[in-house]
Formats: structure tokens, C-alpha cells, sequence
């Protein structure tokens, strides 16, 4: 049966149809030739990449080409359609056999209606076809791979095509297709132009010299690029980090420099937030499945208002009691952790729970030195300066930000000047806790969802606090950037474990030498 791509293509492109012809013989080799026929005859029509040559191999792979003597036809609705010019058959011919292929035939077919792929006109399926050729590339698609490199728009795909192309050359016989080749190859991103070109330096696979000269200058070109490409995905990788953690580290940032509070169920936040955004999933799915796409969306005020709530019910109950004890505040956020970890637990279970990127958060954007972002992360690095940016508006330009600030700086003097100290500390802690839920958002489009997955994030949101300096937006935003890129670029040279020490050591230092961070607080600063 034809698809719906094809039908869509057929009723698009009638009118030119009705004018376009495919060769006679052509069209009966392929019928009603032998094995070896119908394959030369697939090529050829694999070579054309014409809407009609698409038709027929389409036609042929769905048991759907017939012959009836001298019209091999195909069916369209209640039309059949002549292969050779592309007009009605009036009458339907009523005695006809299907054109029948071997396993043999049926794989050439396959292969040449996989390289008609890279004519598609979604960039997507195009740069999946030359993925998929890259493994698997004979001489014989030489020419549809010309044609397709003569009208490919998109660089990233274009590369692909040439290292294809290259590929086919490298195994020429001629010395000078071969030295094109691997000069084409200098331009290249790609691992697989690595690999290649490492091989022609062996004199026993390139005897010509010529080549194997070239083959090491496109080599050091190739190398080049992609260390280029590879120092550009870490840092991406690091402000990606940095995005989360800064996300984390900014409600901590606040109830750390109002109230002094160590809050050791920060990153148990997090997780109340990505639960959040699991539950608001499940309901669109449930009530809403038409607009699924948009859950991310609504489950942001949602994790906001369900994290701020919890910092709020926290803060009321244990915390208050606790100010100016900070051992007894360490001992008792760490159990209040453990028991949102177990609350989870009872209401979700043990086991992780799944959540789907949106289509508009999938995929990723290829740049040049073969360099791929993915949507999802980008989307999160914009959203986070989204909230930085909110967060800076509410602390600076708003009463109650002056009111936080003040509380952070001097809070026995806020207090004589009729600020409500303790009403602040609450709404402190469930605009810090609120936060850390929209940092659940993010995370929970990129990791794990479960109920310990807010461990892994608590230390290293202190560790930006203090690196920052104690109450300082600025130094939070600066030292989780920093933290994170770092923390890419160490990981690719000694591993993530001894990473994480090395930064460790490295704040543990930094403080011993500053104590008051990257910024600090500026005014006179009393210590409660």
C-alpha cells in the first residue's frame, strides 16, 4: 500500500506528472527482467531521484507495481497509473500480476530507496539517510551521492555527504581520485574522517606518496577541528551544568544569606519539583492528551507553588525554632531529607519514573565543526536565565526584595527599622525552596527522575554559595558557570570522582584565601 508521503506527493505533483515520462525500457526490464536486470535497473531509476523514479521503486517495495502486457502500472485510489508516463489506465486492466522480486533484488531496492532519502525535504530524514550511508557505501551510489551533495542546503548534511563521497573515492583505483578525496576530507568534523585518513598513512593500504603526504596535512587539519569541536561541547556541557546548579544554588543563595540556615534538604527540593512536573504529565495525559505537548509549561507555576509550599511547611514547623544553632539545624534538615526521600518512596515508589521530552525540546542543532547541541539542554540554559533574570527583578526592584536584602546585610537593624524579620525568613525560605523546584523542571528533561536524585546536587550547590559569597546573586550565577565548565573539562582528563575532589580542594583553598567569596556583601555587615 502506498504511503502517505507518496499519496501527499502524487496529488502535489499531478499536473507535472501528467507531462513526465520515465524510459520505456526501463520500466519493462524492471517488470519482466532477470535477477541482475531488475538490479541495474533499480540503480539507474535510484540515480534519476526524480518523483516518478520514487513512485516506482516505492511501488515495487510494497508488492504494489503490476504489469498486464505492454503497461507495467501502479494503483492510486481507484486509478491505475501508467509507470512510464504517469496518466490513467482507462479501463483498469483487469488481468495483471504483481511484479515479483527475490531477497537479492529486494535488498538492492532497500538500499537505493534509502539513498533517495537524502532528497526528502525534512532536513531530519535527510541527515539520518546520510548518517545511515556512512556504514554502509558502495561505488554504486556515486551518483546519487553527486547529485544530492549538488543540492544540499544544510552544511551539517553537506558534510556528511562529502565524507561519503570521500569514502567511495578513497577505495578508487586512480591515484588522483584518491588525493581528491583526502583533500575534500580536510575540511571535515568528523571522527569517521579521522579514522580514514590515519589509515592512508600505512604505506601497505597507500603506496603512493603523493596521497599518504596530503593524507597527514588533511589528518592535522581534521585534528584541529575536532579538538575545536570538542573544548566547544564541554563548555556547552558546563554551562549546561552550570544552569542547574545556578538553579539550585539560587534559592540557597537566598535562605543561606538571610537566615544562615544549612539547609540539608535543599536538593530534596529539587526532587519535590520533578515530581511535580511528573504529576502535571500524567494529568495532561489523562485529561488533556491533545495539549501533552505543553505539560513542561504548565508544570512550572505548579512545581514553583508545590516547592515553595514544602520550604514553607518546613520552615513554620522545624526550622524557626533553630535559628542561631546551626549544628542542630545541620542534624535536623539532614532528617527532614531523608523523610521527604521516603515520602517520595511511599507515593511514587522506589524506581525511577519516566518522562518524555516534548517534540519542541528533542532533537538537536547541528553546528559547524561537527558540533550537535541538544534542544533540551538549550532550553534549559534559557530558561535559567529566565529566572535569573525574575530573580533579579523581585531583589532589586521590588519591597520585598529591599526587605531581604536589608534582613541579609543587618538584621537587628531591619528589625528597628519595622521590617518583620521572622515573617521574611518564611517567605525567604519558600521563594528559596520555590526556586529549587523550578530547578526539578529542568532537571527532570535531562536526568532521572527518583527520590534520591536531589542528592547528588546539595553539595554542590553549597559549594557555589560559598564560592560566590554568601547572599550574592551575582557570585552564585558567576561560581556555578565556572563550577560547571570546570567541572566538564576535569572530568575528561582524570574522571568524574577525582573531579569532584579536585573542586572540592580547590573551594576548600579559594575560601581559606577569601572567605567572603567571589563578591561580597557591600555595607556594613553584622554577624547574628
Amino acid at each position: 500500500m502506498m504511503t502517505k508521503f507518496l499519496m501527499l506527493l502524487m496529488l502535489l505533483g499531478g499536473s507535472l506528472m501528467a507531462g513526465a515520462t520515465l524510459d520505456a525500457a526501463l520500466i519493462h526490464t524492471l517488470a519482466n527482467g532477470e535477477s541482475d536486470e531488475k538490479i541495474r535497473a533499480i540503480q539507474d531509476l535510484g540515480a534519476l531521484a526524480t518523483p516518478e523514479a520514487v513512485l516506482v521503486l516505492k511501488s515495487l517495495s510494497d508488492d504494489a507495481l503490476f504489469v498486464d502486457g505492454e503497461h507495467v502500472f501502479y494503483l492510486n485510489g481507484d486509478q491505475a497509473i501508467d509507470a512510464v508516463t504517469g496518466l490513467a489506465l482507462t479501463p483498469i486492466p483487469e488481468s495483471s500480476d504483481n511484479v515479483v522480486i527475490n531477497n537479492r533484488v529486494r535488498s538492492e531496492l532497500n538500499t537505493a530507496l534509502s539513498s533517495l532519502k537524502l532528497f526528502d525535504p525534512k532536513p531530519s530524514v535527510r541527515r539520518k539517510a546520510a548518517e545511515a550511508l556512512l556504514n554502509d557505501v558502495s561505488p554504486d551510489m556515486l551518483p546519487v551521492l553527486t547529485k544530492a551533495v549538488a543540492q544540499e542546503t544544510d552544511a551539517g548534511i553537506r558534510e556528511l555527504l562529502l565524507l561519503a563521497v570521500a569514502q567511495i573515492n578513497l577505495g578508487s583505483p586512480e591515484a588522483s581520485l584518491r588525493l581528491s578525496a583526502v583533500q575534500a576530507l580536510e575540511n571535515s568534523s568528523s571522527p569517521n574522517a579521522r579514522n580514514l585518513l590515519t589509515i592512508l598513512l600505512d604505506p601497505a593500504h597507500e603506496p603512493v606518496e603523493a596521497v599518504r603526504r596530503a593524507a597527514q596535512a588533511s589528518l592535522k587539519s581534521v585534528d584541529n577541528r575536532l579538538a575545536l569541536s570538542d573544548a566547544l561541547a564541554r563548555i556547552f556541557s558546563g554551562i549546561s551544568l552550570g544552569s542547574i546548579l545556578m538553579l539550585a544554588a539560587l534559592g540557597l543563595a537566598i535562605t543561606y544569606g538571610v537566615m544562615g540556615v544549612i539547609n540539608m534538604a535543599h536538593g530534596e527540593l529539587l526532587m519535590v519539583g520533578a515530581y511535580a512536573t511528573y504529576v502535571t504529565q500524567g494529568w495532561f495525559r489523562l485529561h488533556w492528551p491533545q495539549a501533552l505537548e505543553g505539560y513542561v509549561l504548565a508544570a512550572i507555576p505548579v512545581a514553583f507553588l508545590s516547592a515553595a509550599l514544602v520550604g514553607v511547611i518546613l520552615e513554620r514547623t522545624v526550622i524557626r525554632w533553630l535559628y542561631g544553632r546551626p549544628l542542630e539545624t545541620l542534624l535536623a534538615t539532614w532528617g527532614l531529607s531523608l523523610g521527604l526521600i521516603q515520602c517520595a518512596r511511599l507515593m511514587f515508589g522506589a524506581q525511577n519514573v519516566e518522562l518524555t521530552n516534548p517534540s519542541w525540546m528533542s532533537g538537536r542543532v547541528a553546528l559547524p565543526w561537527g558540533l550537535s547541541l541538544p534542544w533540551n539542554r538549550i532550553d534549559i540554559i534559557l530558561f535559567s536565565l529566565f529566572v535569573l533574570a525574575l530573580v533579579w527583578v523581585l531583589m532589586n526592584k521590588t519591597r520585598l526584595g529591599l526587605f531581604v536584602r536589608a534582613v541579609t546585610q543587618n538584621r537587628a537593624m531591619a528589625g528597628c527599622m519595622g521590617v518583620p524579620t521572622g515573617l521574611i525568613d518564611t517567605v525567604a525560605f519558600g521563594l528559596g525552596a520555590g526556586i529549587a523546584g523550578l530547578g526539578g523542571v529542568a532537571l527532570s528533561q535531562i536526568s532521572n527522575v527518583g527520590p534520591d536524585m536531589g542528592q547528588g546536587y546539595i553539595v554542590d550547590s553549597f559549594m557555589v554559595v560559598v564560592l560566590g559569597g554568601v547572599g550574592q546573586l551575582a557570585g552564585a550565577v558567576w561560581a556555578a558557570l565556572g563550577l560547571g565548565i570546570l567541572s566538564k573539562f576535569l572530568e575528561g582528563w582524570v574522571g568524574a570522582v577525582i573531579a569532584k575532589i579536585i573542586l572540592l580542594v580547590f573551594v576548600i583553598i579559594f575560601i581559606q584565601r577569601r572567605p567572603q567569596g567571589l563578591f561580597a556583601l557591600k555595607g556594613r555587615f553584622v554577624d547574628n
